[in-house]
């Protein structure tokens, strides 16, 4: 038998069931409506409220432009993806050297495929400005291989020196 002072059983599972009621009504969560039919809550994505999440690339973004910084990003992506944008075999022979303005100079471990990459030129910049923003380099300049130098160390003469009899 029950004491009549305390609550009984059902009382106590009648509670503990309208807590558990309103804690789902709490999290959008209806009672009788299968689990993938309850209607969702629209994210704004920074469209709505400035407290709201915004996606990490648009924020990135933003920063970029706001700072001046898209333009050395773009270079910073040409240079990183540049097997990608000439292919592997020419990357092989060339590497990007310098960036000025909208000019890249690039240059070549040979006299034979400076020569072929300034046959490429056109291609080079098409392909640049189908895979980042058109009007980033407008100009590549091409230059070869670098010759010796004989300013200092033990070959090092004064004058023009083992340099005159190269041609």
């Amino acid at each position: 038998m029950t004491d009549p002072g305390q609550p009984s059983a059902s009382s106590y599972l009648s509670a503990a069931l309208n807590r558990a009621k309103s804690i789902a009504r709490g999290r959008g969560l209806l009672p009788g409506v299968p689990r993938g039919s309850r209607p969702r809550p629209k994210a704004t994505y920074g469209r709505g409220n400035s407290r709201d999440p915004r996606l990490l690339g648009d924020t990135l973004q933003r920063l970029f432009d706001e700072q001046g910084w898209a333009g050395q990003v773009g270079i910073g992506a040409v240079v990183d993806r540049w097997a990608e944008v000439v292919g592997r075999q020419v990357a092989d022979h060339c590497q990007p050297e310098d960036f000025e303005e909208t000019t890249l100079t690039v240059r070549a471990d040979s006299t034979a495929w400076a020569t072929q990459l300034r046959l490429l030129t056109p291609t080079i910049l098409r392909r640049i400005d189908e895979t980042f923003s058109p009007g980033l380099i407008t100009k590549v300049r091409v230059l070869g291989p670098s010759g010796r130098t004989f300013k200092r160390g033990p070959l090092s003469v004064p004058g023009r020196g083992v340099r005159d009899t190269f041609g």
